[in-house]
């Protein structure tokens, strides 16, 4: 049955709005009654539509919105902020020993190469000996290959012994340059010979420590991790379909609370995961403000391609929608107030829902509170009989 209705806004809320203006005067549902006429005064009747003044809007707590326009729609996923993987890293122990050293506490900063941690060993001791045993090989293989040198140049040594002296000069490069890498990677030299200094292997901030002052430690145990958060990332697992409609460069929208980030798709797995049989989306995201905490949970909204045919898809948020006599409704913001809209639904995308016909994607609608206008239409229809 379809309503041929002009509901002037009614008395009963006409007089709350207006109370709340004059202040509770006895008045009040007079000169609602007055305003609400004026305002039907300027204009023919239409059917569907509420008249409301922008004060009244404001006071009934009526949110207006505009409506969504999007190539295919939003995918919107519940994700969690999580390091940049290329941005995070584990700092152990290459060797074992006593921590005597510590030099960052949690969330304080360090340079790339700037050492963590001091551990002192008898393994630390036997490999910055090897160094200084190179270095003094080193120094007399270099003494000797001098003095060979000079008595092959006055022709007093041969050729042959030159060439012995000089494969051991070689030699003995290459042994100091194989003990300082050995420590190097072992972290470095720590001062004294029985001591490695574990350096850091990026800038960035110490956002995990798991080894106390004094503790012994084994070889390859976790000491640290340091991570560069000035870019984070979100993953999400889609469908075999959604991910179909995602490309790399697609625009990706971080929200939690007040807080949002823009970012792009950077990667779509080509390959199902074999258990989940889902692909792996991941987007990274601008983070040098520090706005976003690694592990924090936020919700990704991420717009799809265009559909087949190369329309824009037109959605609206799900508490804009209202049932009225059966069919979802919209109520259209207009000159005096808003008009309820028939519409047809699609599939639903997070908090939205995309609008198949009813809207051309250039209107504002009431989302928060249009129950409230779906009351109030309800009540006109009574008033006039249907």
């Amino acid at each position: 049955m379809k309503t041929h209705f002009k509901a002037v806004l009614p008395l009963t809320l006409a007089a709350l709005l207006m109370a709340g203006c004059s202040g509770g005067k006895d008045d009040a549902p007079e000169q609602a009654e007055n305003t609400a006429s004026a305002e039907g005064a300027g204009h023919e009747d239409e059917e569907g539509e509420i008249d409301l003044t922008p004060a009244q809007i404001k006071t009934a707590g009526i949110e207006i919105v505009r409506v969504l326009r999007s190539g295919g729609g939003a995918l919107t996923l519940p994700a969690t902020i999580e390091g940049d993987p290329q941005g995070m890293q584990v700092v152990s122990a290459a060797i074992g020993g006593r921590v005597v050293t510590l030099t960052r506490n949690l969330g304080q900063s360090i340079g790339r190469g700037q050492a963590l941690a001091v551990i002192e060993s008898r393994e630390a001791a036997s490999l910055n000996a090897e160094i200084e045993a190179a270095r003094a090989r080193l120094s007399l293989s270099e003494a000797n290959l001098r003095r060979e040198q000079r008595l092959f140049d006055e022709k007093v040594s041969p050729e042959q012994d030159l060439i012995t002296a000089r494969t051991a000069a070689t030699e003995a490069r290459i042994a100091l340059r194989l003990a300082q890498q050995q420590v190097a990677a072992a972290g470095g030299g720590g001062g004294n010979l029985n001591r490695i200094a574990i350096a850091s292997p990026l800038s960035g901030q110490v956002v995990s420590r798991s080894v106390a002052l004094g503790q012994t430690v084994a070889s390859d145990a976790e000491l640290f991790r340091v991570a560069n958060l000035s870019k984070v990332a979100v993953t999400l697992a889609l469908s075999s379909t959604d991910a179909g409609k995602v490309r790399p460069g697609s625009d990706i929208e971080i929200v939690s609370g007040d807080r949002k980030s823009i970012a792009r798709i950077d990667f779509v797995s080509p390959i199902l995961d074999e258990t989940t049989r889902l692909a792996t989306v991941i987007a990274v995201i601008d983070n040098r403000s520090g706005q976003w905490r690694v592990g924090e949970p936020v919700t990704a909204s991420i717009r799809l391609a265009e559909n087949a045919a190369g329309k824009s898809s037109v959605l609206v948020s799900l508490s804009a929608v209202q049932t009225v006599e059966g069919r979802p409704t919209v109520f259209v913001r207009t000159e005096h107030g808003f008009k309820a809209t028939p519409v047809t639904l699609g599939s639903p995308s997070g908090d939205n829902v995309v609008v198949t016909s009813g809207l051309t994607g250039d209107e504002q609608v009431a989302g928060a509170n249009s129950f409230t206008l779906k009351a109030e239409l309800g009540k006109g229809e009574a008033e006039h009989g249907h």
